[in-house]
């Protein structure tokens, strides 16, 4: 008995197309539609299950409504000589009524009730020219996006300012400014202070220390007077005795 067609619309229908270099994870996204009036189980498998990492690859998806499944290609060495043998199969059923468990439904689930469509893996390495195409356009797109970013954060934090705010601040800034000039004038005054005081102190240190000069002197002339006075009358003696 042949299996009924696919209830699911899949875009795209036949292909999953993965662009290198495959250095990193390729991702290429599957959509599953359903366009019923039923809930639709579906299963997501592939020929290689070690090469890919498939989210989500099982689930339920209702009526009218749509998924999206994300098929990563794991890095590995591209060898363009070889081709793509990899396949994927979307297998699905129509969800019972009262359906509690899902993996119950798939056990459960007769050969003629399920139905598949299957999709080819194609591997697409890129030209060296258009390797550096692509590279120059992630660079002015990453440059761009950073200059809309800056321009937009400047325009949102001029918009969020009124001209009452924006007065505010000038006036803000003049008062510090004025500030400012206050406290280097202050500086000043109180260095040319400390100068002062310093050359007064140098003077007045100077009369002090010229009395303690002057009564030192004194006190070595009188001494030398003293001295030349008693070796004077010393001499007398010893000549009267000699006489």
């Amino acid at each position: 008995m042949a299996r009924p067609e696919q209830v699911l619309l899949l875009e795209p229908q036949h292909e999953l197309r993965f662009r290198g270099p495959f250095t990193d994870v390729v991702t290429s996204t599957l959509k599953l539609a359903n366009p019923t009036d039923r809930n639709v189980c579906f299963k997501v498998k592939t020929t290689a299950p070690r090469r890919y990492c498939v989210r989500p690859n099982s689930g339920v998806i209702d009526a009218g409504t749509s998924i999206h499944v994300s098929v990563m290609l794991q890095p590995f060495d591209y060898d363009p000589n070889e081709k793509s043998k990899h396949k994927f199969m979307v297998q699905s059923l129509l969800a019972p009524p009262d359906m509690t468990d899902t993996e119950g439904v798939w056990k459960d689930a007769k050969p003629e009730d399920l139905m598949d469509s299957k999709l080819r893996c194609v591997f697409e390495m890129p030209a060296e020219n258009e390797k550096t195409h692509e590279m120059e356009s992630n660079k002015i797109a990453s440059s761009l996006s950073k200059s809309e970013s800056s321009t937009l954060s400047m325009k949102s934090m001029a918009s969020s300012l009124d001209d009452g705010e924006v007065k505010k601040i000038m006036e803000e800034c003049k008062r510090l400014q004025t500030e400012v000039q206050r406290l280097r004038e202050e500086n000043r005054q109180i260095r040319e202070d400390d100068g002062l005081r310093m050359r007064k102190s140098t003077v007045m240190s100077t009369p002090h220390s010229s009395p303690a000069m002057r009564v030192k002197e004194e006190g070595l002339s009188t001494r030398m007077i003293a001295l030349i006075v008693l070796f004077f009358v010393v001499g007398v003696i010893v000549g009267k005795l000699a006489l």
